[in-house]
Order: structure tokens, then C-alpha cells, then sequence
């Protein structure tokens, strides 16, 4: 088959370069918004229109008889639709709308976290330290692109010891406190594979298998910071037994020096998450409880509070005040939404959304680009595709998904075909089967979407 190379192509793929081309390093992400800031473009929704639209469809009988809404057009802020709209609500994976807002306003979009390993107490060995990074990898097979890996680290590790063969892998999970789970969870999560153990090292977010299985969920270790030191170990050329759980020395005073003389506490090797939006958005696509309560604990830690459920909890609704949200709308236990004792109102998901699109935070707009897009990516990728009637909503429904037996949520932006932004909240806790559940929940933002409203 001829290749044809027109115009300037031709020129780029004619022949080898004869120089290897200079790259310039990549800078890290800056806090741009993935919206452009609203403006009142498009025709305006009424609310008696969007009553007109969706009023019906809010009492469809599988959503049962506890559904609150809020619909807000974000070029005014105007409230175009509420029933029950301040109603503490059980929100299911609709807790990450918050956990994503908070984190990026704690830490801005191009944060990193660390995995570090510095020289243990004694000759030959070594710390390894969490620093709270879910995506780590134990080589280039993970769960999340461009995650840090072990085994670079262990290569550093190996550099920096100069020929000294290390002796035992000692973990430090010291960065989170408090409980490993959270209150009201169910007692099936961890078996059923939708969430881990919360601890500060792990790898591929604790997953047994660098998989995501959009049903079942996917197995996870009992233990997931001692199966990371173990990974660890085996990267370095130690047995499983040569693992330990303990606490870091103290950092070194002076330089690292070379063999055996390595002080402790001495800096061995050091790698990075990806940025903190690729992480925020990994969170929002697959719905990654683990991520969320990692994510959590940063916002904990950013305002110098203790790394546990309660700590990120707390931290969370006073990061939702600062930005001038109302915090006394959400009673949150968890940040991934597994809880079923959280709290979050309709009008809080929307006031969240709405500042994240108005350009005030620029940080915040970050987190539109992980949401799920209807018909084509992470939870939304099946739905939106029938019932007929709900496919118009592919492509032009944004959102986050909750699912929970007997809770099924549904918050996001839609552009409706006047090309107006809206955003909506939509949570149903009372309902019956789940998939005539959902199915009725899009059929109501599919209506957003056709029905102008005006």
C-alpha cells in the first residue's frame, strides 16, 4: 500500500534526523481551568420550564419516594429546579464531587506525592516510607498511567547504597492514623474488592492485580503496605521474610556518604506520583474509593490535622468553608461515599459545581476533566445508551455516579441544546432495583439536555 506524506509531513517523516533533537523538560501542570469561565451565552432555562421537563420524571416509582434535586444554570447561578434541595442525603460516590473540590483548593492541581526510602537504624537496612500515594506501581505493568514504581526506586536505592547489599526492608505507614475503615461501611466492601484497607503505602490503590473491573470489583490485599514492602523486597533481591513493619530514624544531619557508613535516616531514593489531576481525575473516572480516601488525607495534612477518617472529614468541611460553601451541608464519614452514614445536600454538590465552573478557582476546574462522559467514559461509558430517548444525552452529560443498595445519585453538568451550562444533583436514597433506578435518573438528565426549558 503507497503511504502518501502531503505538505509539511512529508518532511517530518521523509527521514531520520541526522542531530537527536534537544527536548525541552516538561513543566508541571498549572492551575488551568478546563472550563472557561461562564458567560450567559444561550438561550436561559426558566424554572417553570425545567419544572415542566422534569417535575414528572422526578416521581418515576424507581426512584422511590426520597428523591432531592437541585438544577442550577451556572451563568447566573439562578436555581432553576429544588425539591428537597438542602435535605441531607445518603450520596453515595457522589462524596468524590467533594473530595476532588477540597483537594485540589488544599494542594493545587500539580501536587506530587512522595515515596521515599532512607537508610534504616542498622547496616543494611532500609526504610521504605508511604507518603500517601495510591496510584504507586510496582513496575511498568500498573493500574494508572505513568504512576511511580518500585522498581526505580529500588534501582536508586541500589546506587545509593554503592555495592552495600541491603539486609531488610523496614515499612513506615506512620503518615495515617486512626482506623483502617471507616464507620458505616459495609461488611462485604473489602471482600467484594471495592475498596482496601486505608493505609499510607500501597500499590495500584491496593488492588491484588493492576485491574479495574467495572462489575465485581477487584480483589485487593489483606495487608496492602506490607504486600508494597514485599514487592519492594523482592525488587531489591530479599525474600518476603526480610520484611518488617517500623518507623523511620530520624533524617541524617549530614551528607550521605557511601557503603556501609550511611547514616540513618540518610535519603536513598525518592519517586513521585504523577500530578495531582491526573490522580483527581483517575478518582473521578473510575470511581477509585481508595484514591478518595487517599485524596481525603491530603486535605487533612495541608491544613495540619491528623491523616485519619475523622481528621480528613473534618478537614474537608472546613476547606468547603473557606471557599465559602456551605459545609454545615455535609456530614461525612468517608470520602469515597461507601459510608452510610454521610450526609451531603442536593445544593451542595451544585454549589460545588457551580463555583468550579466560574472561573473563580481556577483550581477547582480542573475537576470537570475527570468526570465520566455519558455513553463513552468510566462509570458513564454504558449508560445514556438505552432507553432510546436517554441517548441524547451522550456526549453532553457530565457527571459523577453513586451507586449503594438502595441509594442511587447522579451529579454533574449538562449543555442543553441552546448551549446553556447547566449543573444538577439529583439523589434518590429510598429507591428498588438499581437499574431502573439509574435508567430513570438519566432519563432526567437526558431532558435537560433536549428540552430548552424556557
Amino acid at each position: 500500500m503507497l503511504v502518501v506524506r502531503p505538505g509539511p509531513v512529508e518532511g517530518w517523516l521523509a527521514a531520520e534526523p541526522t542531530t537527536a533533537p534537544t527536548v525541552a523538560p516538561t513543566p508541571d501542570p498549572t492551575p488551568t481551568p478546563v472550563l472557561a469561565a461562564v458567560d450567559t451565552t444561550g438561550t436561559a432555562p426558566t424554572p417553570e420550564g425545567v419544572k415542566d421537563a422534569i417535575g414528572p420524571l422526578v416521581k418515576a416509582p424507581a426512584l422511590g419516594n426520597q428523591v432531592n434535586v437541585s438544577v442550577v444554570d451556572t451563568a447566573t447561578s439562578e436555581s432553576l429546579f429544588e425539591q428537597n434541595a438542602d435535605t441531607m442525603t445518603t450520596p453515595a460516590s457522589t462524596t468524590k464531587l467533594l473530595t476532588a473540590a477540597t483537594v485540589l483548593a488544599a494542594r493545587g492541581p500539580a501536587y506530587r506525592l512522595s515515596t521515599r526510602v532512607v537508610a534504616g537504624p542498622n547496616p543494611g537496612e532500609v526504610v521504605l516510607i508511604g507518603g500517601g500515594d495510591p496510584t504507586l506501581s510496582v513496575n511498568a505493568k500498573g493500574q494508572f498511567p505513568g504512576a511511580a514504581r518500585l522498581d526505580k526506586l529500588a534501582d536508586q536505592v541500589s546506587k545509593a547504597l554503592a555495592g552495600q547489599k541491603p539486609t531488610k526492608v523496614i515499612i513506615d505507614t506512620s503518615l495515617y492514623t486512626g482506623p483502617l475503615t471507616a464507620k458505616g461501611w459495609d461488611s462485604d466492601v473489602i471482600s467484594g474488592g471495592q475498596v482496601s484497607r486505608i493505609q499510607s503505602l500501597m500499590t495500584n490503590a491496593g488492588r491484588i492485580k493492576p485491574v479495574h473491573n467495572d462489575f465485581g470489583g477487584d480483589p485487593r490485599f489483606n495487608d496492602p503496605a506490607m504486600a508494597a514492602g514485599r514487592a519492594f523486597a523482592k525488587e531489591l533481591g530479599l525474600p518476603s521474610g526480610a520484611v518488617a513493619k517500623g518507623k523511620a530514624p530520624a533524617a541524617a544531619e549530614t551528607p550521605a556518604s557511601t557503603g556501609p557508613s550511611t547514616a540513618p535516616g540518610t535519603e536513598l531514593g525518592k519517586v513521585d506520583s504523577p500530578p495531582l489531576v491526573h490522580v483527581v481525575d483517575w478518582m473521578l473516572e473510575q470511581s477509585d474509593n481508595v484514591i478518595a480516601e487517599a485524596m481525603a488525607r491530603q486535605v487533612a495534612l495541608a491544613a495540619g490535622q491528623e491523616a485519619s477518617f475523622e481528621g480528613a472529614a473534618a478537614a474537608m468541611v472546613a476547606k468547603l468553608g473557606e471557599l465559602e460553601l456551605p459545609g454545615d451541608e455535609a456530614n461525612l464519614y468517608d470520602a469515597s461515599g461507601l459510608s452510610r452514614h454521610n450526609g451531603i445536600s442536593p445544593k451542595l454538590l451544585t454549589d460545588v459545581l457551580t463555583l468550579a465552573a466560574s472561573g473563580k478557582h481556577p483550581e477547582l476546574s480542573a475537576m470537570f476533566g475527570g468526570l465520566p462522559v455519558a455513553g463513552w467514559s468510566g462509570t458513564l461509558r454504558t449508560r445514556f445508551a438505552t432507553p432510546s430517548p436517554n441517548k441524547v444525552g451522550q456526549g453532553l452529560v457530565r457527571a459523577k455516579t453513586g451507586s449503594l443498595t438502595g441509594v442511587n445519585t447522579i451529579s454533574g453538568q449538562v449543555v442543553t441544546k441552546d448551549g446553556r451550562l447547566l449543573v444538577f444533583a439529583i439523589m434518590a436514597d429510598a429507591t428498588g432495583e438499581s437499574g431502573a433506578a439509574r435508567q430513570a435518573l438519566d432519563k432526567i438528565a437526558a431532558k435537560l439536555v433536549t428540552c430548552g426549558c424556557t
